[in-house]
């Protein structure tokens, strides 16, 4: 029974973080997103970019048959490919760093689905932290780091798949930039050609969630676990789909296309129910600056402005999300309520965790659930995941390691020292064999 000074406490909560119920925000999203727009619509920004090329000023990177593209629709009706294989993933820092089982649900899917891709030791941060927490870099080093690990997976010949959010925003931010703008050209060859490479900009920028979103039919025919009794509370990243927002996958069959596809498309193609909310629209709390000067106003706002209205309005029983930030945010601030009374224990996975779990993955050696600080085990449990068991196998899988009666299991082919100081395409021969390089 709530007592009347909890009662009063909720109440003020409510007056401090309104969850505005009478506001219209679907109105509200399609006046805001159309607003932050780039000027040059992306129809323009096409065009230019094989203007370019026909002119010499840029290599693009084309996607091509061997990808196996499939094509969507973004937010203003414009076409968008997104290749299914042949994959050259560049990772996140803070997935690999923060949520190691992020990146490996992605490749433990890939391998189920037989997907042909490269996990490259070449690739550089996108330095998109830099940028966006302390506005310390300039336009020149953005587009240089961008067109290095652009230029990587071109000579390779695997097309790029962004793992992070910020990355997949910024790269696009900064594609335009080196469309429109020739002073950043004409600085930025020189510097590429010191390093034997040119510009390169990809034909597409894609996102992994849109990959997933566009493979999630497929990858759910492998799914072992009933989820059609769950509840599924979604945040779509803000760098994901607020920056250059007509770059964007949507779907008219995801709240009528008024909402990016992924991940939303994903979880509902998995058979769970989608919970709407409120602050749908809001920030995780992340926000970058926050995070490193008020890192107590994010772990304040990812609670009551996200994962309150998750559970009060739409009665969830996970929150799903897609990308770095949000999934440590809206996991490891719940903590901090926790402390002050206010225990939700949302379970918070990124939809690739969740895809993977749902399709049979070992939730603790893939899905790595024990680097969250919410009850993804009771979550797992209630869908009939044998988590006891798993979770014995992985202790005892760890304890002969120490022991050195077991070798590290691998998703692919290790790769030797060497290849983290030579950056040779002829590495990828070794890596994939030459059959694969000649398909």
């Amino acid at each position: 029974m709530v007592t009347q000074e909890e009662k009063k406490l909720h109440e003020e909560i409510k007056e401090a973080f309104p969850y505005a119920d009478d506001v219209d925000w679907n109105e509200v999203y399609q006046r805001i997103i159309y607003r932050y727009s780039t000027p040059h619509g992306l129809q323009h920004i096409k065009e230019e970019l094989y203007k370019l090329e026909d002119e010499g000023e840029i290599i693009v990177h084309h996607i091509k048959p061997n990808n196996n593209p499939v094509e969507v629709q973004t937010l203003n009706g414009m076409p968008k490919k997104i290749p299914t294989t042949r994959l050259w993933n560049h990772k996140s820092c803070g997935q690999c760093g923060h949520i190691p089982g992020y990146p490996t649900s992605v490749f433990w899917i890939m391998n189920k689905l037989e997907i042909d891709y490269l996990d490259e030791p070449h690739q550089t941060s996108c330095t998109g932290w830099n940028y966006h927490a302390s506005g310390a870099s300039n336009p020149v080093a953005l587009a240089g780091v961008y067109v290095r690990n652009m230029w990587r997976a071109y000579e390779t010949g695997y097309f790029p798949l962004i793992h992070c959010g910020t990355s997949f925003g910024h790269y696009k931010e900064v594609r335009n930039m080196i469309i429109l703008h020739k002073e950043i050209r004409d600085k930025l060859r020189p510097i590429m050609r010191k390093l034997d490479m040119d510009i390169v900009v990809p034909e597409e920028v894609v996102h992994y969630s849109e990959w997933l979103y566009v493979m999630s039919k497929k990858a759910a025919q492998h799914k072992k676990y009933d989820l059609s009794n769950i509840r599924a509370a979604v945040h779509t990243p803000c760098h994901v789909y607020k920056l250059v927002p007509e770059d964007t996958v949507y779907d008219p069959a995801v709240f009528e296309g008024r909402r990016p596809a992924a991940p939303t498309g994903t979880v509902m193609n998995f058979g769970a129910k989608i919970v709407d909310y409120s602050t749908w629209w809001d920030c995780c709390g992340f926000g970058f600056r926050h995070i490193l000067t008020e890192r107590e106003f994010s772990r304040s706002f990812a609670l009551f402005k996200k994962v309150i209205p998750a559970v009060e309005e739409g009665h969830a029983d996970v929150f799903v999300t897609s990308d770095t930030g949000c999934v440590t945010t809206l996991d490891k601030s719940q903590w901090a309520g926790k402390a002050h009374g206010f225990n939700y224990n949302l379970p918070v996975l990124a939809d690739a965790q969740f895809a993977a779990i749902m399709m049979g993955a070992d939730p603790y050696k893939i899905g790595q659930i024990h680097w969250h600080a919410t009850d993804v085990e009771g979550f797992l449990r209630k869908v009939g995941v044998p988590v006891d068991e798993y979770k014995e196998q992985f202790l005892q899988y760890l304890a002969d390691l120490r022991e050195g009666k077991a070798q590290p299991e691998y998703l692919y082919k290790p790769h030797r020292k060497i290849d983290f100081y030579l950056a040779l395409p002829d590495r990828v021969k070794w890596y994939k064999g030459e059959q694969a390089v000649q398909k």
